[in-house]
């Protein structure tokens, strides 16, 4: 009889030096007669190191090298401290960062985002193989999967979206068999390949839409995320105090939290599971007895006010040159070209002779967009600004939220409340004092 398959992800913060690798160890002693898959991140900042090299290969200044040594030299010191000074996984490392040698000794890419996705994507194969290692060397069993056979997404990079036929295929033809074999399945989040095998990437903090697309294609029996909080929270412990945690949600209100900005799950990662109704835990790595909070498609009464505070946005005001009305025609058009360059709309207002739309301020995405409709249109850029989204919102909430802020742009539908806001105060405050 088969074992049914539980899909883990663990996040970079879990698997951040050493002594965190020795934790997830700890933590996967209590499943080891059990049939896993183990979705891993980048090892803890190693993402933001790589686009520095991204970076630093794009202005050809000299920084690029020094920044992936600075990348190394922090695996390395996680491997001796795991693995001592001679064991075959130093060669094995040194292979993979190769990958990213290769891609400096060329001319930068003419594909800003093509290059991000080939030298980025080294992060999670680096530390997925250093878990693998790890879990073999301490006895439990595990075999090693690059995701990005499996994982098969269109030409669109840093934001693949995946082909589901494809991945579906290359996920029963794989993952079983080497489950079968007793032991772990180890493998990567984040990442995936074209038809044509480059790499692509499934957008940042995608390693839980990877953990979900996995459960779904092998009808997992549940999937966990561990992370350094207790479970979903009412709000972002490192802005608010006294957050509360969320014992039960179910799977339309986690949808919703994450669309509207919270960060504790990937806003994709929900709907896979929900299709298939595979419950989804959210569990402490530091506290893993603890009970983490349950998603599934229970339906859940009064929820308690749930705040979400979403940074780097900007506040377009798009308006004709010649004071025309802002048709349909316009609005059409402005779409089509939102979406070539990919920005992420996440609220927008309109009046008769202007267009406001609220977006995540992503590389030089705006500047490219605004100068692309410069004939037509007069723009202006608001930029620095935060947008606050609440769930299940109380006019005293809303009220001391806005304290200290200006309101640019407020949106009611239903249970949520969206503010656009600038200037907010570099303070914690007690939620608790927010609702009350």
């Amino acid at each position: 009889m088969k074992k049914a398959i539980k899909v883990f992800k663990f996040g970079g913060a879990s698997i951040k030096d050493a002594k965190a690798i020795i934790n997830v160890g700890e933590i996967l002693q209590n499943y080891k007669n059990q049939a896993l898959t183990i979705v891993v991140s980048a090892s803890g900042k190693t993402t933001n190191a790589l686009e520095k090299v991204v970076g630093g290969h794009m202005k050809q200044d000299g920084s690029a090298s020094n920044f992936l040594n600075e990348i190394k030299e922090n695996h390395y010191r996680i491997i001796n401290e795991l693995f001592g000074d001679e064991h075959e996984i130093y060669s094995v490392i040194n292979d993979t960062f190769v990958e990213i040698d290769w891609v400096l000794e060329e001319e930068p890419h003419d594909d800003y985002d093509y290059m991000y996705d080939q030298i980025v994507s080294v992060g999670e194969l680096v530390s997925s193989k250093i878990v693998h290692a790890y879990l073999n060397e301490i006895g439990l069993s595990s075999h090693w999967l690059d995701a990005r056979d499996v994982i098969r997404t269109n030409n669109i990079y840093r934001e693949g979206w995946l082909i589901w036929e494809d991945t579906l295929k290359n996920a029963t033809e794989k993952v079983p068999p080497l489950l079968e074999k007793g032991g772990f399945v180890v493998t990567q989040g984040f990442i995936g390949s074209t038809s044509e095998n480059f790499t692509t990437t499934l957008g940042r903090e995608g390693s839980d839409y990877s953990a979900a697309i996995f459960s779904f294609c092998l009808d997992a029996e549940s999937m966990t995320i561990w992370k350094d909080v207790p479970g979903v929270l009412t709000a972002d412990p490192r802005i608010f105090d006294d957050v509360t945690k969320l014992d039960r949600l179910s799977y339309r209100e986690a949808i919703e939290m994450t669309y509207y900005g919270a960060k504790v799950i990937h806003p994709k990662t929900i709907k896979p599971l929900q299709n298939k109704s595979i419950p989804l835990y959210v569990k402490s790595f530091i506290e893993p007895s603890g009970g983490g909070t349950f998603i599934s498609d229970e339906v859940v009464d009064n929820y308690p006010p749930i705040v979400s505070v979403e940074p780097n946005q900007a506040l377009l005001y798009i308006s004709t040159k010649d004071f025309s009305f802002v048709a349909e025609h316009h609005l059409s058009y402005l779409f089509k070209l939102i979406a070539e360059h990919r920005i992420q709309v996440n609220m927008m207002q309109n009046t008769a002779i202007s267009f406001a739309v609220c977006v995540n301020d992503v590389d030089d995405r705006i500047k490219n967009f605004t100068e692309s409709i410069q004939d037509n249109f007069k723009v202006i850029v608001d930029r620095n600004l935060e947008l606050i989204a609440v769930r299940h919102y109380q006019k005293e909430l809303l009220d001391n939220l806005k304290i200290g802020k200006i309101v640019l742009l407020e949106e009611r539908i239903r249970q949520t409340v969206q503010l656009v806001v600038k200037n907010v105060p570099v303070m914690k405050r007690k939620q608790a004092d927010i609702i009350s």
